[in-house]
């Protein structure tokens, strides 16, 4: 049995734990998934360890099927969390969309608070795409820049001097 570290005051810790209602998708040993009911649907703190203004963590589901699939360790960021603790999310994200039938989707996931992450917990999003349209689903505007190759290839060779 996985051991699995937790924090009382955040909100997908205490989905996990039942103390909050949810949509249950798939749960594993390591892994808990259920669909984005949005913070509208049940007012609670939104982040782990305070208390934000209601409707801040979500909007609600950004398409139909948005789902979630979190680790049941608690970790803020990808880094946090223990390999053995993640390894069966993405296949719990595949069986989710297969299940939906989703030709196109986003998996999204973001660490710290600059890179978009509200929930201090880490979380996957399995967010359908049923339409070019900006209407329904992710939609992304990359801010693009043109590579400089000198640098990219001084970028490769420190990274994979860390690896």
């Amino acid at each position: 049995m996985a051991s699995h570290n937790t924090d009382a005051n955040c909100i997908f810790c205490k989905i996990i734990k039942g103390d909050i209602p949810s949509f249950k998708l798939i749960e594993t040993e390591n892994v808990y998934s259920f669909l984005d009911i949005g913070e509208k649907a049940h007012t609670v703190p939104t982040r782990c360890g305070s208390s934000l203004t209601p409707g801040f963590l979500f909007e609600g589901p950004i398409a139909k099927g948005h789902a979630l699939a979190i680790p049941k360790y608690h970790g803020a960021k990808l880094h946090d969390v223990p390999d053995e603790h993640l390894g069966e999310i993405l296949a719990t994200l595949k069986k989710i969309a297969i299940a939906q039938g989703v030709e196109n989707y986003n998996i999204l996931q973001n660490n710290g608070k600059i890179a978009h992450q509200v929930v201090d917990h880490v979380h996957f999003h399995m967010i359908p795409k049923p339409s070019d349209s900006d209407k329904e689903g992710l939609v992304i505007g990359w801010p693009a820049q043109q590579a400089d190759m000198a640098e990219l290839k001084q970028l490769h060779e420190e990274i994979k001097g860390k690896l």
